[in-house]
């Protein structure tokens, strides 16, 4: 889930004054999060994101699906990128330490970014709207974590303890992107290795009261 990237692309006629057209995805991410964070995200149509851009409706459907892809970005390019990271895990490596390092790394961005980033997160954890579209790709990513544990494990994907470590995993990384986005100091990398690990370590050193 990376935030948009690259310089936008243009085209010859401008779409109003002072405003060229814009006819990338890079360009359309870029003028959808500037109307979100102005308007608000079930305040802006797919018509006013055309508009802005200075392009057609049915040109808007030719880049995203719905409002909604335009949010997640290349989610589907991400998953690939996710599904190699775990691939490439080193065998030796203990299962939960290897699914630790992979999240990890899938999350790294450059500081330019990172911004670009929090705000994608922002709507996608926050926005009603978004929440039902979210549990369908969030599905697509745990089953990739999933399907890893049944291979270390030997075990098929359906069996219980691959799908458990896929949904906990998972869980761990959503409560790591809360805590930093409620502390705009916080260090994201650290904030995933520490939940991953604290999930591998099953809470036992935890403080408790009698």
């Amino acid at each position: 889930m990376e935030p948009p990237r690259g310089d936008a692309a243009l085209c010859a006629g401008p779409a109003r004054a002072g405003r060229p057209r814009a006819t990338s995805r890079a360009a359309l991410e870029r003028l959808g999060f500037e109307l979100f964070a102005r308007r608000g995200f079930d305040d802006t149509t797919v018509d006013d994101i055309a508009a802005a851009a200075g392009i057609g409706r049915r040109t808007f459907f030719r880049y995203f699906a719905s409002k909604n892809d335009l949010v997640w970005g290349d989610f589907e390019e991400q998953l690939v990128r996710l599904d190699t990271l775990l691939a490439a895990a080193d065998p030796d490596t203990p299962l939960m330490d290897a699914l630790r390092e992979a999240v990890v790394d899938f999350n790294r961005f450059d500081p330019a970014a990172v911004p670009w980033h929090r705000q994608r997160m922002t709507l996608i954890l926050s926005v009603p709207t978004l929440q039902a579209d979210s549990a369908v790709r969030y599905a697509s990513w745990r089953a990739l974590v999933t399907e890893f544990a049944a291979r270390r494990l030997g075990r098929p994907a359906a069996d219980m303890l691959p799908r458990l470590i896929g949904g906990t995993v998972l869980a761990a990384c959503v409560t790591a992107y809360e805590q930093w986005l409620a502390d705009e100091d916080a260090d994201l990398s650290a904030l995933l290795d520490l939940a991953v690990r604290q999930l591998a370590d099953g809470y036992g050193d935890l403080p408790h009261r009698g």
